[in-house]
């Protein structure tokens, strides 16, 4: 039995399908998403969509749908779903469906009388072009096959009306056409394996409507331009191969790069196998390097999501060389803006004062998974050198006080992961002293040490790092720890704010913490009591009356509500491992049963994948980017943490 599969009582369901989406990507960033029964809900939904460099950074919808008909004795039966006004469907092509299987590819089974059908979806890899396989697979009578494409020709996060500036000419290609609606577009060609006949039939499709973007407060409704269609006939047992792509192809080589491309997949037969596919969908290859993408369908290189999925998305994985890619790539841009304060054309937000701290903590997990020694002949001189532009004060908008801690300037404009604003000013205005800041500090000291201690030449600056953690401990302490037992959130000046955040679990789950294990388990039960949900960790208590779960409402109101509440996955790899490092081996069964609310979401939400947060009260509804990598990642990373876990168990 398929692990992700749905029949065909949850398919004709639009109350239940309509929800569930899916995502392909070409890992250099092109992508395919829409909802499992082919409707699309949000403006980010397409068959092709992809980057344009040209243009701008930013992902463009060229090819929206492709509406597949069954014809047999001049009946047409349309298997394509679209929304239009006043919650009408058309033309309820959902109802053909008999089942939906993403175990290996995207597979549909459709039947219409006495056709049986499957539609098979391939996106290739490093290359803008998305194969369909299509099989006849039962049939009573000669059938034909209709194609009618929509086409977009727009940006990702905009929408098309209907307007005269379009380029309606069609050129006929190899088995299909090409064309380009718009000037500064690439040419979209649409071929088939085999000889098909196109009929032009030039229309606009109007009042296409996105609940997904309804429900958010923007702008939902579009007008399709369908320039016709095609039409080829299809034997019982034949299949036949549609290509979409930005560049010419030879038909003839169709049927041996699907077979080639499908060879390549991971089964999604587990939540392990699931995460790791949609880890390896994030990755993303360009002529300047090699990125994760921070998540889909609306998120581009982010420097903090990327050093935070790294290690879970690579190294949790088995995927060493690419963690070493990335970082490489990574490494040079930051060091370049370290150097010059100019920002990197692909990696956004590299200059916030905490990312060399975070690239500390992700080769510390390298560290981890592959031992000392290869960690420090490879990455020991980088985290040093890190270390010094920390302490030297290098690093904008950090600045080393006198007591060892780290201070940072936040009230104009976020700094931190907490970074919701309006119109640019943080709604949570950490500013001075940030907690997760100064834990991710000492931390790095401290793994600096480790990096050197048996380094005889440098037992003196060892000496010198040790002196500095040890007032760096006495001052956290001095500094977070407050009179209720837990760490407060950020101190400026004379203000300490008291608010019940996850930021404390990274503090008590880092390698080293500057607390010891009294102090770690008091704080890990405020997390358990107040933050802990079956999706992650609260992005504040549920106490605090600035408390909202859900994410959700117009623009402002999301803003507002983003970080003051709902739930963050990526959050429970900190707790895990503090939860471990408390309780040892104990946890393991508790660990093992809060990961169960992920492997929930592998049938919810973005299919095989982990929302961007979750509603803190439950049923703990997904939101937000259908696919994110930073929670895939320390999703991932918790699940090898549990194996090592149980193998030490099994060893004694």
């Amino acid at each position: 039995m398929s692990y992700l599969k749905f029949d065909k009582n949850l398919m004709i369901n639009l109350e239940q399908s309509l929800p569930k989406e899916m995502l392909r990507t070409n890992k250099s960033g092109a992508y395919h998403c829409t909802t499992i029964v082919g409707c699309n809900t949000r403006k980010q939904h397409g068959l092709l969509v992809i980057p344009i460099p040209e243009m701008d950074d930013q992902a463009h919808v060229l090819l929206s749908s492709l509406d597949e008909s069954v014809i047999q004795h001049g009946a047409a039966f349309n298997l394509g779903l679209h929304q239009y006004g006043d919650h009408t469907f058309s033309p309820n092509g959902h109802k053909y469906i008999r089942e939906f299987d993403c175990e290996s590819i995207p597979t549909i089974t459709y039947r219409v009388g006495g056709v049986i059908l499957t539609k098979e979806k391939v996106f290739i890899s490093h290359e803008n072009r998305i194969l369909i396989k299509y099989t006849l697979v039962d049939a009573h009578s000669d059938t034909l096959l209709r194609f009618r494409p929509f086409l977009a020709f727009r940006n990702a996060n905009d929408l098309v009306m209907e307007n005269d500036s379009i380029n309606k000419e069609i050129e006929h290609v190899p088995n299909g056409i090409a064309t380009c609606l718009y000037p500064g577009y690439p040419r979209l060609f649409m071929q088939f394996n085999k000889p098909v006949s196109w009929v032009d039939d030039p229309n606009w499709y109007k009042g296409i409507e996105y609940y997904k973007d309804r429900d958010r407060g923007i702008p939902y409704k579009e007008d399709l331009w369908v320039p016709g269609w095609f039409e080829l006939p299809i034997k019982k047992g034949e299949s036949v191969i549609f290509s979409a792509s930005t560049f010419e192809t030879d038909p003839a080589g169709f049927e041996e790069t699907y077979r080639e491309e499908l060879a390549t997949r991971t089964r999604r037969t587990s939540f392990y196998n699931c995460l790791k596919n949609s880890a390896k969908q994030f990755y993303l290859k360009t002529k300047e390097g090699m990125y994760i993408m921070a998540g889909y369908p609306w998120y581009n290189v982010r420097s903090r999501d990327e050093l935070i999925a790294l290690p879970g998305c690579t190294l949790a994985i088995g995927h060493e060389e690419d963690y070493h890619l990335i970082m490489e790539t990574f490494l040079r841009s930051l060091r370049r803006n370290i150097a010059t304060g100019a920002p990197d054309r692909m990696i956004h937000e590299i200059d916030l004062p905490d990312i060399p701290l975070w690239a500390i903590w992700a080769i510390q997990q390298y560290r981890r998974t592959h031992g000392t020694t290869k960690c420090r002949e490879r990455y020991a001189t980088t985290v040093q050198e890190l270390v010094e532009d920390i302490r030297h004060n290098r690093i904008r908008n950090l600045l080393v006080t006198s007591d060892g801690l780290l201070s940072t300037a936040g009230e104009m404009s976020p700094v931190t992961w907490l970074s919701a604003s309006i119109q640019g000013l943080p709604i949570i205005p950490r500013s001075g002293k940030i907690l997760e800041f100064n834990a991710l500090w000492y931390n790095a000291l401290c793994f600096l040490i480790h990096l050197l201690e048996d380094t005889p030449e440098e037992a003196g600056y060892v000496e010198e790092l040790k002196a500095l953690a040890e007032r760096v401990k006495i001052s956290f302490c001095d500094t977070f720890l407050n009179e209720y037992g837990y760490l407060s959130d950020y101190v400026n000046g004379d203000y300490h704010d008291k608010e019940v955040r996850p930021n404390m679990a990274i503090a008590i789950g880092l390698d080293y913490s500057p607390l010891d294990r009294r102090q770690r388990k008091r704080i890990l039960d405020f997390c358990t009591r107040e933050l802990l949900t079956p999706k992650g960790l609260r992005s504040l208590s549920p106490k605090s009356p600035n408390y909202h779960p859900m994410y959700v409402g117009d623009p402002t109101q999301r803003e507002y509500a983003v970080h003051q509440g709902p739930a963050r996955p990526w959050l429970f790899g900190f707790y895990a491992e503090a939860y471990f490092k408390v309780f040892g081996a104990s946890g393991l069964s508790f660990i093992e049963r809060m990961l169960i609310g992920y492997e929930d979401e592998m049938s919810e939400g973005c299919i095989g994948s982990l929302s961007e947060m979750y509603d803190g009260n439950p049923p703990y509804a997904g939101r937000g980017a259908v696919s994110t990598a930073k929670n895939v990642g320390e999703i991932l990373r918790t699940i090898r943490l549990v194996n090592e876990m149980s193998k030490l168990l099994d060893e004694k």
